[in-house]
């Protein structure tokens, strides 16, 4: 297999030369039936049970028969919260024990990774600089740097380290750019940014991390 390379940039937009990737993650062919099961599995397992109806034995009050069983002339009741009543429990509504999380073999979970980081690189979406200099958590200078680069003015999603980083706080403006943990990435983020930064550092975590 040839040589995958990208090219290297100082955060000045200024050309360093280019740096061989690991082709286990950045050159693998990509199935596009696989990340679509991945980024289901992710979005149903990050999905939040909200809505909540209450059977008869949660809602308040029907302890006491509401009339005797005969001699009424009206049909037989033992309690006001049954579901036949108005404000009484319901039948087979959603409540929060519903489980829609889905289980991904973690095999699978790492190919999809590897294959959109090729995805990528081979469409040169992949932004590697030498180191993120910025001495101020200013959003001017992140900006004025992302002019330079390849990332101008696109959805951009960079890596980071700490959340106490410069880059981290000064991104905090700029709609356009979002920044994520190495420990965290994941498809959806990848794929609902176009471009993706990191530098020399970050790389050899994110090899280390999913290879």
């Amino acid at each position: 297999m040839a040589e995958i390379k990208v090219k290297l940039y100082d955060f000045q937009g200024k050309e360093l030369g280019e740096e061989i990737l690991d082709s286990k993650l950045f050159g693998v062919a990509v199935d596009p039936q696989i990340i679509q099961e991945i980024v289901v599995s992710q979005r149903k397992n990050a999905r939040e049970v909200l809505a909540h109806t209450k059977g008869r034995s949660e809602v308040r009050g029907g302890g006491k028969k509401p009339w005797k069983q005969k001699g009424t002339g009206r049909a037989r009741h033992g309690s006001i919260r049954s579901p036949l009543w108005i404000g009484g429990g319901i039948t087979f509504g959603p409540t929060r024990e519903r489980n829609f999380s889905v289980k991904v073999n973690k095999k699978v979970k790492k190919k999809a990774m590897a294959m959109v980081l090729s995805d990528k690189v081979a469409n040169s979406k992949l932004v590697l600089v030498e180191s993120y200099n910025l001495p101020e958590a200013k959003t001017k200078l992140l900006q004025t740097a992302f002019t330079k680069l390849p990332n101008k003015n696109k959805s951009t999603l960079v890596v980071t380290k700490s959340a106490e980083e410069n880059i981290v706080r000064a991104s905090k403006n700029l709609p356009k750019v979002h920044t994520i943990n190495y420990g965290s990435l994941n498809l959806v983020d990848l794929m609902k940014n176009e471009y993706l930064v990191l530098n020399k550092e970050l790389l050899k975590k994110v090899s280390e991390h999913y290879l």
